[in-house]
């Protein structure tokens, strides 16, 4: 037998529908592109299954241990090392949402290149953590939606371990802006004194190819932990 939903209830439905109306609107509100620059269409980077779009870095064919669902729309590591787009990307604007499990990492890399051994030797990242679970969210530094070891964060709006958060990156020539939720937390200019500095000052300085590729892939990080990806969107900007 059915039961009425009670008026109450229908105004708290129907009221929760506005409610999340808002919350979609914040999340978005301020998040223009810079002043001059013009959009392409967007790129669904999952359209018609994962592997049309991914590879793993420096092989011709998407990891078994990285695995699609079509359903959800969501590509999850279980296994399997670093992947990349097929496609080659210079100045962009990138959309998605991730997830971890407790103690998790992972990361988004762009402008990869493969001149080096591993993705991390040639590509700077944002960092994709658990940050109340792993070490690493000890330190802005190396927190969720930091340019990695090089530029923190204004400040910690990740989410908690099981639970998504959308990410936005912009990058036009130099310029290079992170979002995480809604906010944007790393703005830099890429290859000037105070980004060099910052990389003769890090771990980086040892391999030469570090940061410097005005294009390249899109990486998604094997870090050992079980990581989704969802709504994997990009396209292209001009000036």
């Amino acid at each position: 037998m059915s039961v009425p939903t009670p008026p109450a209830a229908r105004r708290c439905s129907r009221w929760s529908g506005v409610a999340l109306l808002l919350v979609s609107t914040a999340l978005t509100a301020g998040a223009q592109l810079p002043a001059g620059v013009r959009a392409g269409e967007w790129q669904d980077l999952l359209a018609g299954g994962a592997a049309r779009h991914w590879r793993e870095y420096r092989q011709a064919t998407l990891p078994a241990g990285w695995q699609y669902d079509a359903a959800t729309n969501t590509l999850t590591r279980q296994s399997g090392k670093d992947i990349v787009t097929r496609g080659e990307y210079g100045d962009f604007e990138l959309e998605l949402e991730w997830k971890v499990g407790l103690k998790g990492n992972s990361g988004v890399f762009y402008r990869a290149t493969e001149s080096t051994d591993v993705i991390y030797e040639n590509a700077t990242e944002m960092q994709v953590l658990d940050n109340a679970g792993h070490r690493d969210g000890g330190s802005p530094l190396t927190s969720a939606g930091a340019n990695y070891a090089l530029y923190a964060p204004v400040r910690d709006v990740s989410r908690p371990a099981g639970e998504w958060n959308r990410v936005r990156i912009v990058a036009v020539g130099p310029h290079v802006e992170h979002w995480l939720n809604g906010v944007k937390v790393v703005e830099y200019e890429a290859w000037s004194p105070e980004w060099t500095a910052k990389v003769q000052a890090s771990k980086f300085n040892q391999w030469p190819p570090y940061g410097l590729a005005r294009r390249g892939h899109i990486g998604l990080q094997d870090h050992g932990d079980v990581v989704s990806f969802r709504h994997i969107r990009i396209r292209e900007l001009t000036r």
